[in-house]
């Protein structure tokens, strides 16, 4: 004699699917809490982009990355376009902080710029509103400026063919670099 199908009704189907997204939405929160940021894949941008890494102050970890060659001199901010990173150098030539970012897809020439603009709190062209835009130079018609998100995200990846100017950092370090780059501080964007 055959075994009848069990029949389960429909509501413990959808009961069941919502406990399951509740779950992989508490999860999600708890990684973002836990400062795992998401970043954008190298398809969906023009650019790869860099998995961004914590802050690292030179002396909390000797592992640090060295400043790039040809840097400059002097109290500056060095933005590396291969590596995506950041150093706050000060006066005496040595690194304060250094950190990864994320880049728009329009990259600034290598030179040597100043910081022009500051603004608080803006949209960014992303659609994000960001904090401590610092911008420095403007390429194509595209504004160049760093920015972090106000809610500590990540970019999301940008539509195929949209140019972005923002180099997005974590919150901290664009906390970190609205501190340091007061207005006619220099720039010194190197490959």
């Amino acid at each position: 004699m055959p075994v009848p199908a069990l029949r389960i009704p429909s509501w413990v189907w959808v009961s069941g699917l919502t406990a399951g997204a509740i779950v992989g939405v508490g999860f999600l929160a708890l990684e973002a809490d836990n400062g795992v940021h998401p970043h954008p894949t190298a398809a969906a941008s023009p650019k790869p982009t860099a998995t961004p890494k914590q802050s690292v102050s030179p002396e909390a970890a000797p592992s640090t990355p060295g400043l790039p060659a040809k840097s400059g001199t002097g109290r500056r901010i060095v933005y590396s376009l291969s590596e995506d990173r950041v150093w706050l150098v000060d006066a005496d030539d040595q690194s304060r902080r250094t950190f990864v970012v994320w880049p728009g897809t329009v990259d600034p020439a290598p030179g040597t710029y100043t910081i022009s603009v500051r603004t608080p709190a803006t949209t960014g062209s992303d659609g994000v509103a960001v904090e401590h835009v610092v911008y420095f130079t403007v390429k194509s018609g595209i504004n160049i400026a760093f920015s972090n998100a106000v809610d500590g995200s990540s970019p999301p990846p940008a539509p195929a063919g949209t140019q972005t100017g923002g180099i997005r950092l974590h919150k901290e370090d664009g906390t970190a670099l609205w501190a340091f780059g007061a207005t006619e501080t220099k720039v010194r964007v190197v490959e």
